[in-house]
């Protein structure tokens, strides 16, 4: 009797991947208060909220009643990962209220005082903040979800060793959390309103600057002294801040 032929091991070569993979953006926008940041948000592909803060109200979306506790952050992950829906875009409104008070109250309360100094208490911050990407990692691969991440803007010293230290604009967020966001999201967008610089003759030979906005809404995506900014899409250094916009040039899933 003959035996079976036994089938060919797949080489290594074909489990390699190749050309460009079509997954949803994560995709972070940070600015100042009033911008548009939530409601560019409220724009994506049938979106859901999970609201760590006020602000929604005068917005026509679906969200999670707002999490008082990163535990309501992570069950609203979890029903979204298993239950059936037609939600496609996720937004966490904001990055930086999830992060204090929520993820770092439940680290003082789940720890004692002696266990997180000698920042031991920003690493467990950062740990829990990790495991909240992770499971929005989940989404956007196992579901299709396109994700958003709101974050507001805070001025901050930033040290480049390669001149003084100057001021710039980057995500409300501690740094080690800001470098965790900054190496897993897609896009790091800046939201700020266009600025001019105007200069008028105040006699003496003295001249007064001053910044004066034309009220158009701009997205930064290339990174300045001025802000922090990236993206994986090989975006220009601004558009107008616009869905359709948006839509031209990063892979947002429908």
């Amino acid at each position: 009797m003959s035996k079976e032929k036994q089938p060919t091991p797949a080489s290594w070569q074909d489990t390699l991947r190749r050309g460009k993979q079509a997954v949803p953006p994560r995709f972070v926008i940070y600015g100042g208060h009033g911008i548009g940041k939530s409601t560019l948000a409220s724009q994506f592909p049938a979106p859901i909220f999970i609201s760590t803060e006020d602000g929604l109200d005068s917005l026509d979306v679906t969200s999670f009643p707002r999490a008082n506790k990163i535990s309501d952050v992570v069950d609203s992950i979890k029903t979204l990962i298993k239950e059936e829906h037609q939600f496609k875009t996720v937004v966490v409104d904001s990055v930086d209220w999830l992060i204090e008070p929520l993820i770092v109250s439940n680290v003082e309360a789940t720890h004692e005082a002696k266990d997180l100094a000698y920042g031991k208490g920003q690493m467990l911050v950062a740990e829990e903040f990790r495991e909240i990407l992770q499971g929005l990692d989940v989404l956007r691969l196992k579901r299709g979800m396109n994700v958003v991440l709101i974050a507001h803007a805070a001025v901050v010293k930033f040290e480049d060793p390669r001149t003084e230290p100057y001021d710039r604009y980057q995500p409300k967020l501690p740094n080690r959390c800001n470098a965790l966001l900054q190496e897993w999201a897609d896009v790091i967008a800046f939201a700020a309103f266009k600025v001019i610089i105007r200069k008028s003759d105040t006699g003496f030979n003295n001249q007064k600057t001053r910044g004066v906005t034309t009220g158009e809404r701009l997205l930064h995506f290339v990174e300045n002294p001025a802000y922090a900014a990236k993206n994986r899409y090989g975006c220009p250094d601004e558009i107008e801040m616009k869905i359709e916009n948006l839509e031209k040039l990063i892979p947002i899933a429908a």
